[in-house]
């Protein structure tokens, strides 16, 4: 087996002497520690030496790109088909060149890899008639050629021009704004007219460049400039204008950062032209897309072409934004939908409500573009033509859904009917004015007259009831008073037991004692008493308190009928023990609020 080994010197090619050694790929380092031990496995059999370090250059771009150049296909004639062997290389793209240009076998295994770093470690050992200081300037002289080849030459590389000129193009806007902002606030102490009048920046300077001072603006022409319109405006405010008066060097000097604008605007307009052609020949189907500037400040923001190549379309969706993105997945809120490729006119000729969708689509078709330009052979804008049509078309689908019929086929557009102006003459409907029933008058009445009937027998029906219900009461209230006066005679009874004769003085009875009497009579047969000897007696005892009561304002008939067996002896007891007590008092302890029926007072009387 023969081993092809490229060196900064030249091409060598070794004979491997024995190869059952290389089957063992974890110990054949073993086998290279000494020069000795590395040339009883390989020997050297050709050497083919570069004449100079150009030479050099050549062969190793060549075998770089995966071709072979004139001096490598010589020597792999001359030796290696005559010796009809396999042949090792380190590149398995190299070794399929060779199989196909030269028809010769070549291998390509983790086992040559240990075998050309072994040779590479002796190599000083094996290759002879060069010494170590010779090699180690060839070597150094092929890597700052090969670096220096690779800068110049590069095709990665054209986009740099890309990325400057859309970075001076973006300095150039800053710059130019700062300027015009500078020469309107300057001239406009002199003519502050002029800027309200005139609001283009390029004019607004060229104007100030070819007149100067406002004295001139009677007797100079305007007419390439502005429009008649404007510039008798002009003229007619130069003569009455408030500005203040300015010597010639500072109209010197305002004119000359007016040239300044006017040039730097010139170079604007140059430079976007050359950045439009450069990004037409390495981008065409990107500029398709999203158009020259969006296109080219993609490619600035990552770099390269290549690298943006690289990037997946969600990325590509939000480049730009990356510090809204963080700021949103940091506060756990929405991210953002679109970054630089918001600027695209896809994006802006959309409602809002779709850009995000149309941001979305556009960004997956864009890395398409992005990788046909970066990868691709063909320099056509086909492919970006074709796909810029589907967005389009997306687009108008999106935006003609909202005026689609709701009922009906729903893919069908809605189709507004021609208006026909149709006058016609209507008369007033008077059926439609009352929703009651119409009848005639006298039945009218007679039905008023049942309805009053009805109502008159519904009122006295009602009086019936309550009279009742205030006999029910006031008959219930008896036999509470009457249970009370019981109690109070048996507890009087008890205290003046000894000295009944002296306390007891008859008392002639008022006018409603026959009622009392009356009532404490029919209380006791209700309650099952009988009639005993003192009956008199006590009949005199129980008269004294309860007309104190009637007195006071307290009446048979009309007596509260919230009325509870409590408070009413409680009241008794004070009434009898001399105590005096308001009736407002009496009547908040009985009831409660809102729960007073029939209670009669004399205004200013009190109880006891």
């Amino acid at each position: 087996m023969l081993v092809l080994f490229e060196t900064s010197v030249g091409y060598a090619i070794f004979k491997v002497l024995n190869e059952k050694k290389l089957q063992e790929v974890d110990s054949l380092w073993k086998e290279f520690e000494t020069p000795e031990k590395a040339n009883k496995i390989v020997k050297l059999k050709h050497f083919e030496k570069f004449q100079d370090t150009a030479e050099a250059l050549a062969a190793f771009t060549a075998l770089m790109e995966g071709k072979i150049n004139k001096q490598l296909k010589k020597v792999l004639k001359k030796i290696v088909k005559e010796a009809h062997e396999p042949l090792a290389v380190a590149d398995a793209k190299l070794g399929g060149v060779i199989k196909e240009k030269l028809n010769l076998s070549c291998i390509h295994s983790p086992l040559v890899n240990e075998l050309m770093r072994g040779i590479r470690s002796q190599m000083d050992g094996l290759i002879p008639g060069v010494e170590p200081r010779e090699m180690a300037a060839m070597c150094l002289g092929l890597a700052h050629s090969l670096s220096r080849y690779r800068l110049k030459f590069s095709a990665d590389k054209v986009d740099t021009m890309i990325v400057q000129a859309i970075s001076l193009l973006d300095d150039l806007d800053k710059e130019l704004n700062n300027y015009i902002m500078r020469c309107r606030e300057w001239y406009g102490w002199h003519f502050p007219e002029l800027g309200k009048i005139i609001s283009d920046n390029l004019t607004y300077c060229k104007c100030l460049q070819k007149v100067g001072d406002r004295k001139n603006y009677a007797s100079a022409t305007l007419s390439e400039l502005l429009p008649e319109e404007v510039e008798a405006e002009v003229k007619a405010a130069a003569e009455i204008s408030m500005g203040t008066e300015v010597s010639e060097e500072d109209i010197c000097n305002i004119l000359h950062l007016c040239t300044q604008v006017i040039e730097i605007s010139e170079y604007r307009t140059q430079l976007y032209e050359y950045l439009q052609n450069r990004m037409m020949a390495i981008a065409p189907n990107v500029t398709v897309m999203v158009g020259e500037l969006v296109g080219a400040r993609l490619i600035a923001h990552a770099g390269s072409l290549l690298n943006l190549a690289k990037h997946a379309a969600s990325t590509v969706q939000i480049l730009g934004a990356e510090k809204a993105l963080f700021r949103a997945l940091k506060s756990r809120r929405d991210t953002p939908k679109y970054g630089l490729i918001y600027h695209a006119s896809l994006v802006g000729q959309t409602s809002p409500k779709h850009k995000g969708k149309i941001s979305r689509m556009l960004a997956a078709k864009t890395v398409l573009a992005i990788r046909y330009d970066a990868f691709g052979e063909d320099s056509s804008s086909a492919m970006g033509v074709e796909n810029r049509a589907k967005l389009e078309a997306r687009l108008r689908t999106l935006e003609d859904r909202g005026i689609r019929k709701i009922s009906g086929t729903g893919k069908a557009l809605a189709k507004a009917e021609k208006y026909e102006h149709k006058s016609e003459v209507k008369t007033y409907d008077p059926s439609g004015d009352s929703t009651l029933p119409t009848c005639s008058k006298k039945r009218k009445i007679e039905q008023v007259d049942k309805e009053d009937e009805v109502v008159e027998k519904k009122a006295k029906k009602a009086k019936v009831k309550i009279k009742v219900e205030e006999e029910e009461e006031v008959v219930e209230v008896e036999e509470d008073v009457v249970e009370v006066v019981e109690e109070q005679e048996i507890s009087v009874k008890k205290k003046k037991k000894k000295d009944k004769k002296k306390h007891i003085k008859e008392e002639p009875l008022s006018e409603e004692e026959p009622c009392t009497s009356t009532a404490i009579a029919d209380g006791q047969q209700r309650h099952g008493l009988r009639e005993s000897p003192n009956y008199a007696r006590r009949k005199k005892q129980v008269a004294r308190p309860r007309r104190l009561c009637l007195e006071s304002g307290l009446r048979t008939k009309r007596v509260p009928t919230w009325g509870k067996k409590e408070v009413l002896k409680s009241e008794s007891r004070k009434i009898l023990n001399g105590q005096e007590t308001k009736w407002d008092d009496f009547v908040a302890a009985a009831a409660p609020a809102g729960a007073l029926a029939a209670v009669d007072r004399p205004a200013g009387q009190r109880c006891g």
